[in-house]
């Protein structure tokens, strides 16, 4: 074996790879090793500074990730804090239906004669509306102008509150002041007030408790936001929307678009056009300043800006706003009528408190108002201001227009006819009425027997009034005439006859006839009771004299025809006045009718004359001219008209004869446009009874001549002489009593 392998080479592979040659070590020179050394120093040297940057990056770091790990967890949790105050806001939300109609009092919705809707008050619901049911031209303005982002954003906008407090600053305001940033949805959260329904008894008035919905704290505003973040949970975007249209306040008394549509324009929402549409959302940022009835021209430019908006998001093409713009939304006749002016405000005062001004019920009114009959007023009065008195002037005026059963059909409390809520002389000015009151006395001595053509002396004549002293009335015009019959007397207006009258019958007797003929106010007691020192309304006297047309009976004013609630059918109440008992017999109101128709024909009321009909009346200027008074009628209608200075200035020229008798000659000869002509019903005087007697106040002869009819009646009437005098003597049924 030895053998064998003795001379072969070994197995062993080749080498692949050539052997790399192996450098000789040569001990470093001397420089060299310094050198080396020097560098391994500075290297060192300079990685202590990366050392020390190092450490403080580390703790960078470490800081980084402790203010990440503490913001994350408070942000976990504030998350879940939000999470839980949205969630529990969620659950409290009712459903879409239940907060359509937020309203805390109801409203009330007045119709004229002919059921037409001339007036609203309180808080006007007009029906429920939807996104689906509006006019799409109304849904794209509203979103236009309040939110165009409102499809998009998740209830409330960041970019919106920004912009918002950026402006209120540039603009010198606090950062919550002014413009809010709000979206509709949060807006919609302010309507609701955050779930916080209003309560009566909480002490707030509902104007309060609608301020404090408003306040504009950080506060609020943070509650605000969780709200409509839980309403963007609980509705769709549409359902919020429709919330917004129905509660939003619009002006004039109208709560939600349907309301206001039907307030301005008489259509319903789902019908108005892209002008109309524009005018109804420009209201939203401020429903007071740009309501329409308020001042439509700036309304009107409210709109202009919308309808621009419109186009810039291209809901609106520029040709559908060119014309728009050209042909901008006009009021509807019962809205430029401003809510019924002083005749609603009347209808408000006078009907039940729980069904009118604090009604928590719909409530529809049914009146005695004539539109036509009521323009007739106000043009009237427009007409003679305008012409006859000097601009400027201070003066006011009122008119009242009824028939002769006390309907009121027009009501003017004052110069500025298109107003609601102002003070209304028509009933809450209570003014001497001067020779207006006169017609009262001579329908005392009418019923007591006397005739128009019975005499009184017209001379100077005084009467000792105890703890007054002597008291010497005189003529307007300081004259005497002698021998003058009582419609002389009556149509010049004399003083001096007229109190000798009213001594002669005796003032009780007149107090009591006018009291009940509706003078309600307290009667003077003195002598200067005949010549009109007591106080009335304009609707009083008015109401008085249509007891003289009626023939002799009382009258109460009335504006109401029926009440009933919204959706019934069958009225609460019915008519609220009208008719009364007897005060004089008819034969008298009808003599006295015939006097005062020489009033106008012959005498001072001879102004307010109407070509081709009769009219009958008597003015009246109080002392030293501060009331002036015009009242007549006609066999249709009857009118009363004063003037005079709310201060009680004196007039300057002005009589019953002058201005007053002009306006109602205005009025009444627009009222009467195409009536056919009625004769008064009146009776002209007969001979014997009552003719050409002499009258004297007590003291001298009453009666001279054959006839003693008066002088008996008169007596009877003085000293209860069976009881049916007009006085009510003793066991008598009392002025004017049914019995006649």
């Amino acid at each position: 074996m030895s053998k064998s392998t003795r001379g072969r080479r070994p197995l062993v592979a080749d080498r692949r790879y050539p052997k790399r040659p192996v450098k000789k070590k040569t001990a470093p020179k001397k420089g060299a090793a310094a050198k080396a050394r020097s560098t391994k120093t500075s290297q060192r040297k300079r990685r202590k500074p990366a050392a020390k940057g190092s450490l403080l990056g580390r703790f960078i770091r470490w800081v980084m990730r402790m203010i990440w790990g503490v913001t994350w967890r408070v942000s976990l949790i504030a998350a879940a804090i939000l999470g839980l105050a949205v969630g529990y806001i969620w659950t409290t939300l009712p459903p879409v239906d239940e907060l359509l109609d937020g309203r805390a009092r109801g409203s009330v919705t007045m119709l004229d004669r002919d059921g037409k809707v001339f007036a609203w008050r309180g808080d006007q619901f007009g029906g429920v509306v939807t996104t689906e049911t509006v006019s799409p031209h109304l849904k794209n303005a509203i979103v236009a102008t309040e939110d165009k982002r409102f499809y998009r954003h998740f209830g409330i906008s960041p970019r919106g509150v920004a912009s918002a407090v950026r402006i209120n600053l540039r603009e010198g305001r606090g950062p919550l002041s002014g413009h809010g940033g709000s979206t509709i949805t949060q807006q919609t959260a302010k309507l609701l007030c955050l779930g916080r329904n209003y309560d009566p008894s909480s002490g707030l008035t509902e104007a309060e408790y609608e301020a404090e919905c408003r306040r504009g704290t950080i506060q609020r505003k943070a509650h605000e936001a969780l709200y409509a973040l839980a309403m963007e949970l609980k509705y769709t975007k549409n359902e919020i929307l429709t919330i917004y249209m129905n509660r939003a306040f619009l002006g004039a008394g109208a709560r939600g678009f349907e309301a206001a549509s039907q307030r301005y324009f008489g259509k319903s929402a789902n019908e108005v056009n892209p002008a109309e549409a524009a005018m109804l959302a420009g209201l939203l940022v401020a429903p007071t300043r740009f309501a329409p009835t308020n001042n439509l021209e700036r309304s009107q430019g409210r709109a202009a800006t919308i309808l621009r908006l419109m186009t810039e998001q291209r809901y609106l093409s520029d040709v559908d706003r060119a014309a728009a713009t050209a042909n901008p939304a006009q009021l509807s006749e019962a809205a430029a009528a401003k809510a019924g002016g002083y005749f609603a405000d009347w209808i408000m005062s006078s009907g039940p408190e729980f069904f009118t001004r604090k009604t928590t019920e719909d409530v529809v009114i049914r009146t005695t108002l004539d539109p036509l009959i009521q323009q007739a007023a106000e043009e009237g009065m427009r007409k003679v201001f305008d012409d006859k008195v000097s601009p400027g002037s201070k003066a006011q005026a009122a008119i009242v227009v009824m028939s002769a059963d006390g309907a009121v059909r027009a009501m003017v409390g004052g110069r500025d006819t298109k107003v609601a809520g102002a003070f209304n002389r028509a009933i809450q000015a209570k003014r001497q009425t001067g020779s207006a009151f006169k017609p009262f006395v001579f329908a005392a001595a009418l019923d007591l027997g006397y005739g128009p053509n019975d005499l009184v002396l017209d001379e100077p004549y005084c009467l000792d009034i105890p703890g007054s002293g002597r008291w010497c009335p005189d003529n307007y015009t300081r004259k005497h005439y002698g021998q003058v019959t009582l419609t002389d007397a009556l149509k010049r207006s004399l003083n001096v006859p007229a109190v000798k009258i009213s001594e002669s019958v005796g003032r009780d007797l007149v107090r009591n006839v006018a009291g009940q003929f509706g003078l309600q106010s307290d009667l003077a007691a003195g002598p200067a009771l005949a010549l009109g020192a007591s106080e009335s309304t304009l609707l009083e006297m008015t109401g008085a004299y249509a007891g003289i047309l009626n023939g002799g009976s009382s009258v109460e004013p009335y504006g109401l025809i029926e009440l009933r609630l919204l959706g019934d059918e069958e009225p609460l109440m019915g008519v609220g006045g009208g008719i009364g008992e007897r005060v004089v017999q008819e034969e008298a109101a009808r003599q006295l009718i015939w006097m005062m128709e020489k009033v106008v024909r012959d005498g001072t009321g001879g102004r307010a004359s109407l070509q081709g009909r009769q009219v009958a009346g008597k003015t009246g200027t109080t002392q030293a001219a501060r009331d002036a008074w015009f009242i007549g009628f006609t066999a249709d209608y009857v009118a009363g008209v004063w003037i005079g200075y709310d201060d009680n200035t004196p007039l300057k020229g002005v009589t019953g004869s002058g201005l007053p008798a002009e306006i109602w000659h205005e009025a009444m000869m627009r009222v009467h446009e195409g009536l056919p002509t009625k004769p008064l019903p009146m009776m002209e005087p007969l001979d014997g009874r009552g003719f050409g007697n002499q009258l004297e106040p007590r003291g001298g002869p009453v009666l001279q001549g054959d006839d003693r009819n008066g002088l008996d009646r008169l007596l009877d009437g003085l000293f209860g002489g069976g009881g049916t005098g007009a006085s009510g003597g003793a066991g008598g049924s009392g002025a004017g009593g049914g019995n006649r």
